[in-house]
């Protein structure tokens, strides 16, 4: 009978609401009046453990924008290479560049091609349907660090 009222007392306390800031956390607690020493130091021990643990955030980074590597581009970076030193066929452009991951359209290559002999990079010999495509002139050498 004793424990009856025991527990009549404890239901009979009313609940207690509390807000909390610790810094940037924020807690709401709802717990009966004899709770609020025990719950007040369980929440601040939790708060003071991740205090002490260091969080790493991302830093966003400003993305450069995705570039995609025309067919001119990487006709030019074969030149640029040495690639064309030797006389090479429409097939061979074409092979070389799927072979390092650029899969262009033969008629791209083919146009690519023809600018390039047009802006004095490289020449064409033979005929339509067989042209070989060489070096004019060697690409100019990348001025270093050191030089200037």
């Amino acid at each position: 009978m004793t424990s009856e009222i025991g527990e009549k007392t404890e239901a009979a306390k009313p609940l207690v609401h509390i807000k909390m800031k610790v810094g940037s956390i924020e807690f709401e607690l709802d717990c009966r009046e004899d709770q609020i020493q025990e719950i007040v130091q369980k929440v601040l021990a939790s708060v003071t453990e991740y205090a002490s643990k260091t969080v790493n955030i991302p830093v966003e980074r400003p993305s450069l924008p995705a570039r995609a590597d025309t067919c001119r581009d990487i006709a030019e970076r074969l030149w640029k290479d040495g690639f064309f030193a030797e006389p090479k066929l429409l097939g061979d452009v074409h092979e070389e560049m799927t072979r390092i991951g650029y899969h262009f359209d033969r008629t791209a290559v083919s146009h690519v091609l023809r600018d390039m002999v047009r802006d004095g990079i490289i020449t064409r010999e033979g005929k339509p349907r067989g042209y070989l495509y060489v070096q004019k002139r060697p690409p100019s050498p990348t001025p270093s660090l050191n030089s200037q």
